[in-house]
């Protein structure tokens, strides 16, 4: 390995931005447990919590090696080690380059998207599936799915002189994807899509009101996965440099405009913009600039963003056509706007703003890096989707993955966890409910 000094600067500020995405997931929630109702908000913010407990023990033994791992040198997979992540701590992160930051750091970045992106796929199935069911698809879908895709997007190998080793396969592609469009965003999406299909329509739906019980805590949610978006976004460039300031404004300016864009579909549309258009339009807006946003000029983070608004909005409702219940509308913001992004790269990319990067449609590129920016979705999302409808189905006919009709009409809070959220019956000494 070539010497390297360790520089505390880029050292901090990937620390930081580890903590930050940690945030995002406690953030979703708050985001998720405001949009379903009253009987299910703890079991929704429960499937969040559990995620993180899970992924981060699976993470040490061997998810980090297979995702970020190069023995093997294949481009499918890391290495199949337990090592525990034994034996790190004075090496340096090499991915592609050496970069001065300790790899443990590196990992501990990494781990928070790892943490995450099973976590959205909760939203899909809100209301209606078991607890340990649930348990049992993050631990397996992280191992099948995540850690492998991961591998085929963020993994740029090994650096030994001139040599590169165990490169993910659609990196050496020239997928284009600086934060994880593809890899979290796509691939939780079309996981969303398949578990909604195999676990069926919650009882009631389309016949019963289930507008979501707290809009502040919506609110609040979205709030949270704003601020901790900058550090997924711009500590993705693992060090704290002008890429850095790109990807962290392009993140403000295009989560900006697709809350505009989703709050002038409403207000077209039904007359009125709401509270719970805004919120999701800031998250369909920080899901599509995060595969751009180290990869296109503000301006273009603008149009990315406004035109992801737009597009989510309209897309939210193709479960009422389609006949899926996606309760928290995961296809609609997270998919959509997973593809709108990883693809505008093809169009509004360009070297000027980032050196690595390759000129699109707009910049005289050509259709070259737009079709490759399309493969990459196509193969992440047809794996994701195929994997997670044979793992559903399975979970389904064993164990079983959704609860009884009966316990979903009383409530799951109270069902899989024997609490409620709000108490609603008075003090023992007779005072008000309220």
């Amino acid at each position: 390995m070539d010497q390297v000094v360790l520089n505390s600067g880029d050292t901090a500020w990937i620390l930081a931005s580890s903590a930050l995405v940690l945030l995002m997931t406690p953030g979703l929630a708050f985001f998720y447990g405001g949009m379903v109702r009253t009987k299910s908000v703890l079991n929704m913010m429960m499937m969040s919590f559990i995620t993180i407990g899970i992924v981060s023990i699976l993470w040490v033994i061997y998810g980090f090696e297979l995702a970020f791992g190069h023995d093997a040198n294949s481009p499918w997979y890391g290495s199949i080690s337990f090592s525990g992540l034994g034996g790190m701590v004075n090496e340096f992160t090499n991915n592609g380059g050496i970069y001065p930051i300790p790899v443990l750091v590196f990992a501990a970045f990494q781990l928070m998207f790892a943490i995450i992106t099973p976590a959205l796929i909760s939203g899909a199935i809100a209301d209606r599936a078991k607890f340990s069911a649930w348990a049992v698809f993050v631990a397996i879908w992280s191992t099948i799915v995540y850690f492998p895709v991961a591998h085929w997007v963020f993994a740029f190998g090994n650096k030994v002189g001139d040599t590169l080793t165990g490169t993910g396969f659609l990196a050496g592609k020239g997928l284009e994807d600086f934060a994880g469009g593809t890899a979290v965003h796509i691939n939780a999406g079309a996981a969303g899509l398949a578990l909604a299909i195999i676990l069926g329509k919650r009882v009631g739906w389309r016949k019963e009101s289930m507008r979501p019980h707290s809009l502040p805590l919506v609110m609040l949610g979205a709030g949270l996965l704003w601020f901790g978006w900058f550090g997924f976004n711009a500590g993705s460039s693992l060090a704290a440099n002008g890429l850095a300031g790109l990807a962290f404004l392009n993140t403000q300016v295009a989560t900006a405009g697709a809350l505009v864009g989703w709050l002038l579909v409403e207000k077209i549309r039904n007359g009125h913009p709401t509270s719970l258009g805004a919120a999701s339009g800031a998250v369909a807006g920080l899901v599509a600039i995060t595969p751009a946003c180290a990869f296109v000029a503000p301006w273009a983070a603008v149009v990315i963003g406004f035109f992801a608004g737009i597009l989510c909005a309209l897309a939210v409702g193709l479960k009422y056509k389609l006949g899926f219940d996606d309760s928290l509308d995961v296809v609609g913001v997270h998919l959509v706007g997973g593809i709108w992004g990883s693809l505008a790269i093809g169009i509004f990319g360009t070297h000027v703003v980032n050196s690595v990067g390759i000129d699109g449609l707009l910049y005289g590129g050509g259709a070259a890096l737009l079709g490759k920016q399309a493969i990459g979705v196509g193969i992440v999302l047809a794996y994701s989707f195929t994997v997670t409808l044979i793992l559903g189905y399975a979970i389904e006919k064993t164990i079983g993955f959704r609860i009884k009709k009966d316990a979903e009409v009383e409530g799951i809070d109270l069902n899989e966890h024997a609490e409620s959220a709000y108490e609603m019956t008075g003090s023992s000494r007779g005072g008000s409910s309220l």
